[in-house]
């Protein structure tokens, strides 16, 4: 007689980021996270993901390119101009600001 023995099945899923980015809070929190990196490779897929999260067609219409264009700029390998990331910021309503950093007071 044998015993059987069933093993413990851990049930995984891929992660995806554009689920949880269901809101503009979520969006904000996660593009300031985004810049906080300072690694530009990263800002572009960010960027990306929440252009995604917002319908990629729309989004590209809206910034006066094709989705093509956008999504190849907006990947990881991309290499977006500032210019381009501008318009994508607009046409997301999203708009960049300024702070002083914790450094800043240092050098006064």
């Amino acid at each position: 007689m044998g015993i059987k023995h069933e093993k413990n099945k851990i049930k995984t899923s891929i992660y995806n980021t554009i689920e949880y980015l269901d809101s503009d809070q979520a969006i904000n929190a996660y593009m300031e996270e985004a810049l906080a990196t300072g690694d530009p490779s990263f800002i572009a897929k960010a960027l990306g993901t929440i252009t995604h999260a917002r319908c990629m067609t729309q989004i590209a219409k809206k910034a006066g390119l094709s989705r093509e264009n956008l999504c190849k700029t907006l990947s990881p390998d991309g290499n977006p101009e500032f210019s381009m990331v501008l318009r994508v910021m607009h046409a997301l309503d999203l708009k960049f600001s300024i702070t002083a950093s914790s450094h800043s007071a240092e050098h006064r």
